[in-house]
């Protein structure tokens, strides 16, 4: 039965995570590295990139290879000389010292796109947090989940520490994901919107990653060569599968035709009217829902499939449809899971900034937004006015997920705090992953001063 298979694993889980939790810090270490070690080798990542384009078919094998290998250095990287045993902190000023602690075992919903990588990346900041990680896979790559938690526990086999801190369920889908988001001690849920929601209705605190669809505003003073390029390459890598790739681009009437004519020599195909109607029809056969068969498909294939004549087809990565009046509620503008661009043209810089909050309000706020522009007070404009957990500056969307050229904290769960329904504001690290108990000394009284607290109004009694 799904419930005893289950019980099962959360039992080892925990028997595994009470030896883990007596670790030092160098025997903590030493996990995360054989661990990342194991799974950051070429021949590895290579492997689970082709297991995975192969029973998923979604994105690109040489993409996938990419993002495996950056997204684990990267992780890699931010975890390096981080102190997670024993004492974290200490004020003496005012008496406090703080203990980190593991929360237990972690329920994962791990989602079907870039499926390695979205469990490698989760599971090694939970072991540098001494916690046992259950995964839930999604059922479109149960196959590679178990094959990616299969490399990990074998890391851990060699150096002697408990392969059971991390475990892959053996059946996938919802009666197991939720039985086990219920079990866990606490929750990571990727993918749809219904796994975290899902999340949320177990009783198990839970962190959940929020909707995508990034809008990008590029103003007339931005540098259009470097905007084509980020853009381009951001919404085509992977074939336009993660929720940072960019979605939406709003540009200045004042550049918009030599911007277009960029994208066109970077490798999109600017549909016209009659096209994009077709691409629409086939992705959005029923005018709402994605057709989950076009999905994460390369943009030849999609157009090939709507009908749509490419005379270079072997350059095109990016398919741009015009969007007249993104004021309306289309499904163009909503998630696309695909190499799929919008374009659309503002003359306003105001104008554009209460678009991107339109948009994002009608697919999904407190994701990611981000602006090509020179000018700062346009940056802060923007950051102050919309309800997103990240603002981007000349940078792709894609760097949302951490970059070695960006100060963001690599991560897979991108979480858009209250605006989009979750519990966390910003990127989940390890940091989002550890129990602290604070210990409290007494130190000299403290009098308030009641005149400078209370201002005006004290010196009217």
């Amino acid at each position: 039965m799904i419930s005893e298979s289950v019980e099962e694993a959360v039992r080892r889980a925990r028997a595994a995570q009470a030896e883990a939790a007596s670790w030092s810090q160098a025997d903590t270490d030493r996990a995360v590295t054989a661990v990342g070690w194991h799974c950051y080798r070429e021949e590895t990542a290579r492997r689970l990139a082709r297991l995975s384009h192969r029973e998923t078919r979604l994105g690109d094998v040489e993409d996938l290879y990419t993002l495996h290998r950056r997204r684990v250095l990267g992780i890699l990287h931010d975890l390096h000389g981080a102190r997670t045993v024993g004492v974290v902190e200490e004020e003496p000023e005012f008496g406090l010292v703080r203990i980190a602690k593991p929360l237990g075992v972690i329920a994962v919903a791990s989602p079907a796109t870039a499926p390695a990588p979205g469990i490698i990346c989760n599971a090694l900041p939970m072991l540098k947090t001494r916690n046992a990680a259950v995964f839930s896979p999604n059922p479109r790559a149960h196959r590679s989940a178990r094959a990616t938690v299969e490399v990990m526990r074998a890391a851990l086999t060699g150096i002697g520490a408990p392969p059971d801190l991390l475990i892959c369920l053996p059946e996938a889908g919802r009666e197991a994901g939720s039985l086990l988001m219920s079990a866990a001690d606490s929750v990571v849920a990727i993918g749809g919107s219904g796994t975290v929601r899902r999340a949320y209705r177990s009783g198990t605190p839970a962190i959940g990653a929020g909707v995508g669809n990034p809008t990008v505003i590029v103003d007339e003073t931005a540098d259009l060569d470097d905007a084509v390029e980020k853009i381009q390459h951001g919404a085509g890598f992977n074939n336009g599968t993660s929720c940072s790739s960019e979605s939406n681009v709003l540009v200045h009437r004042s550049v918009a035709a030599a911007f277009e004519q960029g994208l066109a020599r970077a490798g999109a195909h600017l549909c016209d009217e009659a096209e994009a109607d077709r691409l629409a029809r086939l992705l959005w056969p029923d005018g709402t829902a994605l057709n989950r068969e076009m999905i994460g498909r390369p943009a030849t294939e999609i157009a090939r499939a709507a009908g749509i004549g490419l005379g270079t087809a072997e350059k095109v990565t990016v398919l741009v449809v015009r969007c007249a009046d993104p004021w309306q509620d289309t499904a163009v503008l909503r998630e696309k899971i695909s190499p799929l661009l919008t374009l659309s043209v503002y003359t306003e810089y105001d104008e554009a900034v209460r678009l991107v909050q339109s948009i994002s309000r009608r697919c999904g706020l407190g994701h990611s937004c981000a602006v090509h522009t020179t000018r700062a007070d346009r940056v802060l404009r923007l950051a102050e006015e919309v309800t997103h957990c990240r603002v981007v500056v000349n940078q792709s969307t894609m760097t949302n997920t951490g970059g070695f050229a960006s100060g963001v904290p690599f991560t897979t769960t991108l979480s858009a705090g209250s605006w989009g329904g979750s519990s966390v504001a910003g990127n989940v690290t390890w940091r989002h992953f550890l129990n602290h108990t604070t210990v409290s000394r007494p130190i000299p009284e403290r009098v308030p001063d009641e005149a400078a607290l209370f201002g005006a109004y004290w010196r009217q009694d």
